[in-house]
């Protein structure tokens, strides 16, 4: 007998003998179970026609038909697909026992042990011998290469099978006996590549038989596999011979082998497509939703920075109504879409890395940044424009008052005027008498009191002109002419009054008489006239305020001035005594009187008339001021109202904006778990508009009321906008990081453990609790992963997570690193090689191939982008599937 075990020592390699040990593990004296037996020499006799038919030839005795080592020689040459060398044709035991050397030397070659296995058994019909070494060829040949995930090759058919048939109910495959005994995982097999010969539904598990000559049935017919068992050689077998289904299994193993590899490349290709298809889709809505939103910015700012003015303040109050409409009702959509925007610039950069796709770069003027640069402009022109609007009405506001206050005050003073040109310029002195001229005089002196007195009215009245002209006044060029006119007027007044002085000096002399008690009364009733004409101007004045402490201390000026009311009372009295004395001393005397006082035209009816006049108008200024107190306590009402409300709503905002940073930072649940929360915490979010628009309600009855100060809260409108808004956008962010976190999970293959390690790690080092870290401290928390850095490797990482170079690393874009670095990603190259598989190994495809494997919509995305191909033994409709698989994945233009 040869012993084979020392010459295989010799040539066969470490990692082939290791394997072939283990694998080889062959026990002799199971052999001896008939039933053992019997599966075996059905099997390994089946296994062995379905290759020696290819040479047309069989065995019908397996321990027989090897002896003379031809058969066993041609079995070798047909599966290894190698010649042999030459067999010895002589009948002799020499020329057989050389034969089978032959066979064996030729399996040792292959690196297969065979232990205690000489060529002598086999001629000598050893049935355990020949069934062992036919096991052994079955390993080496059928099953050695079977490999899934760096496995061995039983476990490797293992694996594969367990994959294959864990959809199906009643299959769990676990060994290579007992777990076949019920036909299920042969038939599950069957159905899983070829549902369509296969009814799996209609089995049974308690009818074995019937669902094992199912499935023999099925593989001999149509998968060309012979049938290896009996059902009832598996089922009458407490537990069936573990090498004769391996040998059974391996040949489903090895039929379905081919088709899989096709489908896994059409896969492959599928799924490159059908992810390049989307991200082209998102590309196309981005560019068109940014467009559209940039040439709306564009459009509106324009409109913002109209500083048209208008003339009164119900034009301007009509353009702040055009305002609080745009506020409201166009912008908050366009927020809206700008948030949507950025959420899908990060979604799409996200897919384009985790499908190492290039980054999307927009086209010139459509990037994030420019549109948040063209909203930051936006936003710019809306304060200014709203604070121009306000400053308008306040200008306007204060430019009607003046106006109407002027025209009243040149009314007056018009009026007063009236007729004093011709009175200082008549000559009546010079026929009069002494008494006359002096009373003339007189009149005079009381005259240039009145006309002092008046000094002060015609300044404040070139004083408003002044304020006019200054707050750009539309209608500044009557005032102006109106104002040069009585200036003009009151410089003639000036010169006429000092004319007629020097005139009725001159004649003083000549003049001695003089009524005392009408100069008097003159010289009393001049001011008195002029107070109470003062008085009335003041109680008719005009007036605006802005709060409380304005018309209160307006209230307090008119009550002190009532106070003086019985004082000036006792002047009026006094003042009309005198003319009771002149009217005495004339009736004592027989002095006729001409019934005029020669220095004053101040009567004492007109004295009382104005007097009446001026009380009458004291009740009417009680009312106007206690209607403009009311107003204002209700203007303080509506201050407190918003007050309240805005204290609320900025507090509220204030606590959501922490409550998300902080949401954002820990890590409770799973990554479904927190979109799910943070989804519901959106809906809470949104669920408080209203409180937002009934802040916005009393916003607006404020303006209206013009109201512009609020001493009760720190927070403006468009301060709270502001925060909503960004509000809102945190939180649509915030659900958006997470979302891409499970995008890069379930792309890349991240266990939620890794999700939580690289959480945890980030969350270590971000010492600001930011969601953001320096290059420093991520450096840091890259040496704590176990990487080992140099500056080229750091600046290498740091332009994969930063390619802006702002210094700042997001906590999506560690984890984009960490699963690109750690998980395995489509490349061009696979791409490629998977094409090639549909081509048949060509250098180029057909567009009848592409059809053929691909569905259509992909099929035309290829066909429609490859490039015809004009390399070596090219053909008419060829397609050049490499450079298009390389343009994929952006190493060049497609």
């Amino acid at each position: 007998m040869v012993d084979y075990h020392a010459a295989n020592n010799q040539s066969s390699t470490g990692g082939v003998q290791t394997y072939m040990e283990q694998e080889n593990d062959w026990d002799r004296d199971l052999l001896l179970d008939p039933a053992w037996e019997r599966q075996q020499r059905k099997t390994f006799t089946a296994w062995c026609n379905s290759h020696l038919r290819k040479s047309g030839t069989q065995i019908e005795n397996i321990e027989e038909d090897f002896r003379d080592g031809l058969k066993l020689m041609l079995l070798l040459e047909v599966i290894a697909g190698e010649r042999l060398p030459k067999p010895e044709r002589g009948k002799m035991r020499v020329h057989k026992i050389n034969n089978v050397n032959k066979a064996l030397d030729f399996i040792a070659s292959k690196g297969v042990k065979l232990v205690s296995i000489g060529a002598e058994e086999i001629v000598d019909g050893n049935a355990k011998m020949t069934l062992g070494m036919i096991w052994t060829i079955i390993l080496r040949f059928a099953i050695q290469d079977i490999s899934v995930e760096e496995t061995s090759a039983k476990e490797g058919l293992l694996l594969w099978c367990q994959r294959k048939t864990a959809p199906y109910k009643n299959v769990n495959v676990q060994n290579f006996h007992i777990s076949w005994k019920d036909g299920l995982a042969f038939n599950a097999l069957i159905h899983r590549h070829r549902p369509d010969l296969i009814d799996y539904d209609s089995l049974r598990k308690d009818d074995p038989v019937t669902n094992l000559n199912n499935a023999f049935e099925v593989a001999e017919k149509h998968l060309d596999i012979p049938k290896m068992l009996d059902a009832d050689d598996i089922v009458n077998t407490a537990r069936p011979d573990e090498k004769a289904i391996m040998t059974y299994v391996s040949s489903f193993y090895h039929a379905f082998s081919g088709a899989q590899k096709a489908e896994t490349a059409a896969n492959r290709i599928c799924k490159v497509l059908a992810v390049n298809q989307e991200n082209e889709q998102m590309m196309e809505d981005y560019e068109k939703l940014a467009s559209e939103l940039l040439e709306w910015i564009r459009r509106t700012i324009p409109w913002l920075e109209n500083r048209t003015q208008e003339k009164t303040v119900n034009d301007m109050q009509a353009k702040q109504e055009d305002f609080r409409d745009y506020r409201c009702v166009h912008k908050p959509p366009k927020v809206q879409e700008k948030c949507q925007l950025e959420i899908s610039f990060n979604t799409l950069q996200t897919k384009l890395r985790l499908s190492n796709r290039p980054a999307f770069m927009p086209s010139e003027g459509r990037m994030v940044s420019d549109i948040n640069g063209a909203w930051h402009t936006l936003e710019g022109a809306e304060k200014g424009y709203e604070e121009w609007i306000l400053s308008e009405i306040r200008r306007l506001e204060r430019l009607e008052h003046l106006a109407e206050k002027f025209h009243q005050k040149a009314a007056i003073h018009e009026s007063w005027t009236d007729g004093k040109e011709a009175m200082l310029t008549q000559k009546d002195y010079e026929t009069s008498t002494l008494s006359e001229v002096k009373a003339l005089l007189r009149k005079h002196e009381a005259f240039e009191s009145d006309l002092a007195a008046h000094q002060d009215r015609v300044e404040q009245i070139a004083a408003i002109a002044q304020e006019l002209n200054e707050l750009d006044y539309y209608d500044s060029a009557s005032v102006n002419a109106r104002c040069q006119k009585i200036c003009d007027q009151w410089d003639v007044l000036g010169t006429l009054t000092h004319n007629r002085k020097d005139s009725l000096e001159r004649t003083e002399k000549q003049l001695e008489s003089i009524d005392e008690l009408y100069l008097e009364y003159a010289k009393r009733a001049a001011p008195f006239n002029n107070w109470m004409e003062g008085a009335m101007e003041d109680l008719q004045d005009m007036f605006i305020v802005h709060n409380i402490e304005e018309i209160q201390g307006l209230i307090t000026a008119h009550e002190q001035f009532k106070s003086t009311l019985a004082e000036a009372n006792k002047e009026r009295e006094a003042i009309q005594s005198i003319q009771s004395e002149v009217q005495k001393i004339a009736q004592s005397n027989g002095i006729k009187l001409s019934g005029a006082n020669p220095y004053t035209t101040i009567t004492p009816a007109s004295i009382d008339s104005k007097w009446k006049k001026a009380m009458d108008m004291v009740p009417l200024r009680d009312n106007a001021l206690q209607d403009e107190l009311n107003k204002q306590n209700s203007n303080d009402t509506l201050r407190a109202k918003f007050a309240t409300q805005a204290n609320t709503v900025g507090a509220y905002i204030q606590a959501k904006m922490e409550e998300i940073g902080r949401i954002s930072i820990e890590m409770n649940g799973t990554l479904e778990d927190q979109l799910t929360h943070l989804k519901e915490y959106q809906q809470t979010i949104m669920s408080y508009m209203p409180e937002i628009n009934t802040l916005e309600g009393y916003h607006q009855h404020i303006q209206e009321a013009l109201i512009f100060d609020n001493q009760y809260t720190s927070y403006t409108m468009e301060h709270l906008r502001v925060g909503w808004e960004q509000l809102l956008t945190t939180i649509a962010r915030t659900i958006n990081e997470v979302e891409n976190q499970i995008l890069t999970r379930d792309a890349k293959g991240i266990s939620q453990e890794q999700l939580y390690e690289y959480r945890a790690s980030f969350n270590h080092f971000d010492k600001k609790r930011s969601g953001q870290m320096v290059s420093e401290d991520f450096r840091a928390l890259l040496i704590s992963t176990g990487n080992s850095l140099g500056d080229s490797e750091f600046a290498r990482i740091m332009g994969i997570v930063d390619p802006n170079g702002s210094g700042a690393v997001t906590f999506q874009a560690f984890i984009d690193f960490m699963s690109r670095e750690t998980t395995d990603t489509d490349t061009a190259d696979q791409v490629i090689a998977s094409f090639k598989i549909l081509a048949a190994d060509k250098p180029f495809i057909t567009a009848e191939e592409l059809r053929r494997e691909l569905p259509p919509d992909q099929a035309e995305y290829c066909i429609a982008r490859m490039a015809p191909y004009t390399g070596p033994n090219a053909t008419p409709g060829a397609l050049d599937y490499m450079s298009f698989s390389t343009a994929l994945y952006g190493e060049s233009d497609l």
